[in-house]
């Protein structure tokens, strides 16, 4: 899925108010008819057709007429919405190549009002399971919303809650910068994945690092349960930065230790295989519960909630969804053409009731930016 930028300068301001107006209108629709969009976007002499057609040309919007004719966002449509935002912010002056692909998301390099360097995050889950959810459409016969712009706004929202906690308490970690929508804006990290890396000059040095990194996290009240050599950056000096945190959860997780465990054995499986480096084992009762500070208390005080995080775990498992990234790169199938019939914020199962609609154009002013 390709992200080109160079479409947002010639979109208009009026395209921008009526992709917010179909964002609006997919809080409470599957597809949201084309009658409310333009009573939402409210623009004049019949600008809302227009900008439906420029928006579809350029697959922003997927288009149905199969029971009403109806609009919704595709991640190209998500994408832009987002970049407008955090550009209308400074976060972002201009994008420049892809510098990473994972399973669920890809990673753009982008420069800033001041000329910075960063690293752009786009969570993009379910690309991989467009074909297994097709077949797996029963989740939406007891609810209401879910859909995979919405699981991959909570994925974004959750990771940045993180990587802001854990920086400000002095982890590796990247710098946080931006978030809006699925996009997360963070600094550079220097160095190579620790899966590319061939020798160490201190494998037990390096090795001692991670242990103590994931006993601080467990310390602090956090489990990362991706804790490989995938989400692991070493430099030239061997100084470890850890990322991807969509998957962290608290010590107090029912199934905390046996996360704990498994990150901990991944990474002894990959120092063995690839070093020849065999190190020990910290104890989760033992080294993991003497908890010094409360991070996971905080992160939900931050934004990202116990509900968000029920929400997330809840709709990833129905779904079958892994929000970890993975090395290799993954096929992608074109968005306009794949995308499943429930991609939507928010998804009523229901026929949309006509109520909805002065709620939708209520909201609609407040939300055409979307700064959150």
């Amino acid at each position: 899925m390709k992200l080109d930028p160079t479409l947002l300068r010639y979109l208009s301001k009026e395209d921008f108010r009526t992709l917010t107006a179909i964002e609006q209108g997919m809080k409470n629709h599957e597809m949201v008819p084309t009658t409310l969009i333009t009573n939402i976007a409210r623009l004049k002499h019949g600008g809302t057709k227009r900008c439906l057609t420029v928006l579809h040309k350029n697959k922003l919007v997927w288009h149905d007429s199969k029971n009403y004719d109806g609009y919704r966002i595709t991640y190209p449509g998500y994408d832009f919405l987002a970049l407008k935002a955090m550009s209308s912010r400074g976060s972002v002056a201009a994008v420049g190549n892809k510098i990473g692909v994972g399973k669920e998301s890809d990673i753009y390099l982008v420069i800033n009002d001041e000329g910075e360097e960063l690293a752009l995050k786009l969570h993009r889950l379910g690309r991989i399971s467009f074909r297994s959810i097709k077949e797996k459409r029963d989740y939406l016969q007891h609810r209401k919303s879910a859909s995979w712009l919405y699981l991959s706004r909570l994925a974004a929202l959750k990771e940045y809650a993180f990587m802001k906690a854990l920086y400000e308490h002095g982890f590796p970690v990247p710098t946080p910068v931006d978030c809006n929508r699925h996009c997360v804006i963070m600094s550079l990290v220097p160095g190579y994945l620790l899966a590319t890396v061939k020798t160490l000059v201190n494998p037990d040095k390096v090795y001692d690092d991670l242990m103590s990194l994931a006993v601080r996290l467990a310390e602090h009240g956090l489990i990362h349960c991706d804790f490989n050599e995938f989400n692991i950056m070493i430099d030239d000096q061997e100084k470890i930065t850890l990322i991807d945190f969509p998957q962290m959860v608290s010590t107090t997780h029912p199934n905390a230790q046996m996360y704990f465990e498994r990150d901990i054995q991944c990474i002894r499986t990959f120092f063995l295989k690839q070093f020849g480096f065999e190190g020990g084992f910290p104890d989760f009762k033992l080294d993991a519960q003497k908890r010094t500070y409360n991070l996971d208390v905080e992160v939900a005080a931050s934004g990202f909630t116990k509900d968000h995080e029920k929400q997330l775990e809840q709709l990833v498992g129905e779904q079958g969804v892994s929000t970890g990234d993975a090395d290799e790169e993954a096929e992608v199938d074109d968005a306009d053409n794949t995308a499943p019939e429930n991609d939507a914020v928010a998804v009523e199962a229901e026929e949309q009731p006509a109520d909805d609609e002065k709620e939708d154009e209520d909201d609609a002013e407040d939300d055409e930016d979307d700064e959150d």
